[in-house]
Parts: structure tokens; sequence; C-alpha cells
């Protein structure tokens, strides 16, 4: 292979690395079709690699990718036209296409087409197990084996989602577009909600060996940051700030040997700072629009924690202040648990633990582990022993993920119980 075919090739692949996805959003806009798209992607990327070592790298690569996906993908469905009658349809509209004003490749469009194809994954027709999956594998370009790896289902299942969710945009008619104002709200909300699903089952894992897993929080991340830069508005900076801060202590969440430490016991001198500055300074950006929800109080009451340079230096009462807001604008009984958890601290575990019984007196969260592992700890620092194993063995019952296991037995042993039996 000769220097300039190393080049090009270098060349293909580090387009591929960094606009393959957005070369893919534009044919799936220009083509009306998932699957399609992505052949024609993966074609336009295998033709770059015959044709760039001989005829140069062209000045706009994206451009010229998008222009020979839509060729590949426009000629084998005239061919394929030929035995199937189905397809007739398919290409008389390419070809009222072709005669019409060009799509173009500037920014403006690339940005957009990126947006409506984020909105489209998301849209709330399609089932939430099915939004997320079509976000990591259209947006964030995952495999489905990465996928599957990453909410430990089967691949066969995590596929199975994928195409039902295709198949529902192909027949329902889900139009390939951002919403109108009116509508901007609400499919904002839904895009928000994957994103934040997918960072915290990256963050703070439900099940498996690790606490965390870097590669799906990271992927979050990068969504985040996208939705940010095509569309600024308040919440999806406060989701970004949330993320931003809570990867800031990602490093000190388990030991080397995989165990969990809580926040009051992490060492913050390892805490990113530069993640943390970023998070605080888009928590004020969101603040300062007088328009922030839930994503953005959840921001502000990480920056308080990210901002005490020790965990006796938290302010409690600012904590316990947020939660209040956040309760008022999104009641929800796992909130009321975290601000449960921060009256503990600023008043003391008793006036914690009246709250949290109140939760469980009410029949929520019963089936949520960290609930009963609230009760546990406020009755251990109370001295209630008995009362305390109880809620810990509860909560042993309940929990899949297994550093938080070996926490929770250690929190046992350490109170002269045994811990419950795994079969």
């Amino acid at each position: 292979m000769t220097q300039d075919e190393t080049r090009a090739r270098e060349m293909v692949e580090a387009v591929y690395r960094s606009d393959s996805r957005r070369v893919l959003a534009t044919l799936i806009r220009l083509l009306g079709d998932f699957d399609l798209a992505e052949e024609a992607m993966h074609e336009a990327f295998a033709t770059a690699v015959l044709r760039w070592p001989s005829d140069g790298v062209p000045d706009n690569p994206r451009a010229w990718l998008v222009s020979a996906g839509r060729f590949k993908a426009i000629d084998g469905s005239r061919r394929r036209a030929r035995f199937d009658a189905s397809l007739h349809r398919l290409v008389e509209q390419f070809d009222r296409e072709e005669a019409g004003p060009s799509a173009g490749d500037d920014n403006d469009t690339v940005e957009d087409d990126q947006l409506r194809l984020i909105f489209t994954c998301c849209h709330p027709a399609l089932p939430p197990e099915g939004q997320i999956a079509l976000t990591l594998r259209e947006v964030c370009g995952l495999t489905t084996e990465e996928i599957a790896r990453a909410f430990l289902a089967p691949a066969p299942t995590v596929a199975q989602r994928i195409v039902r969710a295709k198949s529902k945009i192909r027949d329902a008619r889900i139009p390939y577009q951002i919403p109108a104002r009116a509508e901007l709200s609400d499919r904002l909300d839904a895009v928000l909600r994957v994103v934040y699903l997918v960072f915290n089952e990256g963050y703070s894992a439900s099940a498996g060996a690790s606490v965390t897993r870097h590669d799906l929080s990271a992927e979050a991340i990068r969504l985040g940051r996208l939705v940010v830069e095509l569309l600024p508005e308040p919440e999806a900076i406060g989701l970004l700030a949330l993320m931003l801060l809570h990867e800031s202590r990602r490093d000190t969440r388990s030991s080397p040997e995989g165990d969990l430490v809580l926040l009051a016991d992490q060492d913050r001198s390892r805490w990113d700072r530069a993640r943390i500055a970023e998070g605080s300074a888009l928590v004020q950006r969101a603040l300062a629009s007088r328009r922030f929800g839930p994503y953005t109080l959840q921001a502000a009451i990480a920056a308080v924690h990210a901002e005490a340079p020790a965990a006796v230096d938290t302010d409690w009462g600012q904590i316990v202040g947020l939660y209040e807001v956040l309760l008022r604008i999104e009641p929800s009984p796992v909130v009321e648990l975290n601000r449960a958890a921060a009256v503990a601290m600023r008043d003391g575990p008793a006036a914690g633990l009246a709250l949290v019984d109140a939760i469980l007196a009410r029949g929520d969260l019963g089936q949520y582990y960290l609930a009963h592992s609230a009760r546990a700890d406020l009755c251990r620092r109370l001295g209630q022993t008995d009362e305390a194993r109880a809620a810990y063995r509860r909560a042993l019952e309940l929990t899949r993920q297994e550093p938080e296991r070996r926490f929770l037995e250690r929190r046992l042993r350490e109170l002269g119980g045994e811990p419950v039996s795994r079969g």
C-alpha cells in the first residue's frame, strides 16, 4: 500500500469515527428508512476506501459520503423494483426528490438531521425500552451486542426491540421531524428522560458485578452534549450538568476491589475538578433562565455536594431546601426518600427515620432496596439493632447488584446478623 493510499484509508477511518452518525442521520432524512440508510452509509464508506486513494480526499467528505450513499440506495432500489412492485412508489419518490431542490449539506441542515433523528428515536409512541435501544443504536452507534451487555439483556431481545421500534415508526408513519414549538417541551422531556435512563444505568448499574458502567454513562454524556448543542433549552443544560457532576465522582465510588464506597467516605481529592467546574457553570446558566425544572434542581443538589471540601462541610440545609422545591414541581416517593436522608443529616437520624417510615407505611417504595437500606442505616445510627438487621435483610432480598450486596452483608455482619441466603 502506497503512502497516499495509507493516508486516504486513515482519513476514511477518521471520518467514520467523527461523522458516520451525521451521515446516517442525513441519509435517514433523504431515504426515509432506517435500514436502507444504514446499508447506504456502509456502502458509501466502502466506496470511499476504494476511491479516495486514487481520486483524492474530497473537500467535503461528509457531503461526498451522503451523495454516494444516496446514489447507491436509489440505484439499488431501482434495480430491485424491477422484481418487487412494492418498491415502485419508493423509486418514484426518489425521482421526484431528485427533480426538486438539492438537499444541501450546510451545518444547519446536518444539525437539524441529527436532532430529527433523536426526536424520532424518542417518540412517545414507542415503548421506553424501544426508545432507549433505538437511540443507542442509531444516534450513538452502539452495536446490538454492546447495548445488550450494558443492560444485561439477551442480544436477540435487544434486536427485537430495535426491529419493533423501526416497524412502529414505519407503520405509524411517525414523521422524521423536529416537533413544532407548541409540542417541543413535551417531546423534549421524552428525549431527556431517555438520556437520563441511559446515564443512570451506566452510573449506578441496576444489576451485575460492577457499581458503574463507564461506556454507557459516557455515551449518555455525549448524547447530552449533542442535545445541548442542537437545542440549548434550560432543562437540557441542567441534565448535562447533573451528569457531569455525578460523573466527576465516578473513580471514587468503588474501591480497587470493586466494593461500594459511600459519598461520605470518598476521597474528594480524586474528584474530577474539570467536570465539577463545567457542571457548576451549567447549573448557574440553567438557573439564570428561570425556566428550569427537575434536572436542574437535581444538578444544583449535586453541585452543593461537589463544592463541599469535606463531607462535614456539606450544606445540608440548602440541600433540604432544594429537595423541597423539587418535591413541589415533581412529587415522587424517591424524591421524598432523598429529602428524608438529607433531613437526617441536618436534624439527626430520628427525624429522618420518621419520614422514611411514613413513606413505607403508605405502601410506597416497599420493593425499592434503597428505601430499606436507608431505614437500616438510620436504625443503626440510633442503636436500634434488631430493626436495623431486619431492614438490611430486606434490602438484601431486593438488590441485584453485587457490590451493593457485599456492602449490605458487611453492615449486617457488623451488627451480628447473618446475611440472607441467595438460594
